[in-house]
């Protein structure tokens, strides 16, 4: 995770102490552990066979397919080991500043966490190009989802009502 190695550069708020260079590093360990999924499910991808592959998919075909799964899984273990370098690295610098464990507390019962901004999914960006962690796209993933599931259900209610409407107007011509 060294900065150098970044093609963005660190915000200089993030190399002004020790603590606030290891939280941006963990901030990092979220976005690895992000293609550290994505690399485990194109490789479970790639260990089928080409014919249950999904219309449109890039996945390469014949001898090139073992040559991708071994790249993806060579670039997944060494993903895996800085994720848990970078953890043990977190976990010494804790350990040598002493933080007393009473200092880290869960929030409240009630505590609602802040919003963190709900996106609109762009059509040209690859998944890999974005540059946010889990978090982020758990958040929205499930906004999406809530999206989805209100719009379902007011269709339901239209559509019954409609039939209602319909229905009424289908009695009130027979009484005339």
């Amino acid at each position: 995770m060294d900065q150098t190695t970044s093609s963005n550069p660190v915000d200089p708020v993030w190399t002004t102490s020790r603590t606030a260079r290891q939280i941006y590093d963990l901030g990092e360990v979220e976005k690895d552990i992000t293609r550290l999924l994505r690399l485990a499910g194109s490789s479970v991808s790639l260990l089928t066979l080409p014919q249950t592959d999904e219309p449109g998919s890039k996945l390469p075909q014949g001898d090139e397919r073992p040559e991708q799964f071994v790249m993806e899984v060579g670039e997944y273990f060494e993903r895996l080991d800085s994720i848990q370098t970078a953890i043990r690295s977190a976990l010494a610098h804790i350990r040598r500043s002493r933080i007393a464990p009473s200092a880290i507390n869960a929030p409240p019962h009630d505590f609602t966490p802040p919003s963190l901004g709900i996106g609109v999914p762009s059509e040209g960006a690859s998944a890999s190009s974005r540059s946010r962690g889990l978090q982020e796209e758990k958040v929205d993933r499930d906004a999406w989802k809530g999206i989805l599931d209100a719009l379902t259900r007011l269709k339901v209610e239209r559509d019954a009502e409609w039939q209602k409407e319909k229905s009424n107007e289908g009695l009130n011509r027979m009484e005339e």
